[in-house]
């Protein structure tokens, strides 16, 4: 908690990171605009955005980044503002300005572990665990890996080469595939029953067929020849 609220009286020689601990937004301001350095930082490499987030000022971290503050920067210990962040709206800000959720410290430990282990409210640890959902889905979903892109490009190259140079299977391929498709969507709209009838009636009129023009019924043995 120390390293994360602190008041230690080397602030007091950075006016503007001590304004920043202090919620000073007139005062932020006005060095701001005088030229001081966004990005300056203390001894263990915190930024002005770094504290003004551990405080939840999150008007003091939207005029910083006005003013061109890097919302990427990281302490000396790996650290993120979001980090060190444990208050709603000033979370929302950082995430919705591109700050990853699932980002680690040197330490490995990610926003929700330090949240969790200072014992911050449960409505920030509900939006973080939310934020990390959302942020594993949509990499989830996300576009396909260098390996993959070019695994697919060799698939792909391959069955070109392949179709090359052999037009013909290529041609009957395509024949065979789509009777395959014709089939299953006739079969699809008539039925499966109404498809099996039909085609014992087809049959049974064959038979029928065959047996008016030869004269003959077809898979009986020992039948008497007929004279012409």
């Amino acid at each position: 908690m120390s390293y994360v609220f602190v008041n230690d009286s080397s602030q007091t020689n950075v006016p503007l990171l001590q304004a920043c601990i202090d919620g000073d937004f007139n005062y932020s301001k006005r060095l701001l605009e005088s030229g001081f350095d966004p990005n300056i930082r203390d001894s263990r490499g915190r930024t002005g955005l770094h504290l003004a987030a551990a405080r939840g000022n999150v008007d003091i971290c939207q005029l910083l980044h006005k003013f061109g503050a890097d919302l990427l920067a990281t302490d000396y210990q790996g650290n993120t503002a979001l980090h060190l962040c444990g208050h709603v709206d000033t979370i929302q800000f950082l995430v919705s300005n591109g700050l990853k959720i699932d980002i680690c410290n040197h330490q490995g430990a990610t926003p929700l572990v330090l949240a969790k282990r200072r014992g911050v409210n449960k409505d920030v640890i509900r939006l973080l665990e939310s934020l990390e959902e959302q942020e594993v889905k949509g990499f989830n979903r996300g576009a396909p890996s260098k390996m993959e892109t070019m695994q697919t490009a060799e698939s792909e190259s391959a069955m070109e080469s392949h179709s090359l140079l052999n037009p013909n299977l290529q041609q009957g391929e395509g024949v065979l595939s789509s009777f395959r498709t014709t089939w299953q969507e006739f079969v699809e709209d008539l039925g499966f029953w109404r498809v099996l009838l039909l085609i014992i009636v087809i049959a049974l009129l064959s038979l029928g067929i065959a047996y008016y023009v030869s004269g003959v019924l077809p898979f009986v043995e020992n039948q008497p020849e007929l004279v012409h």
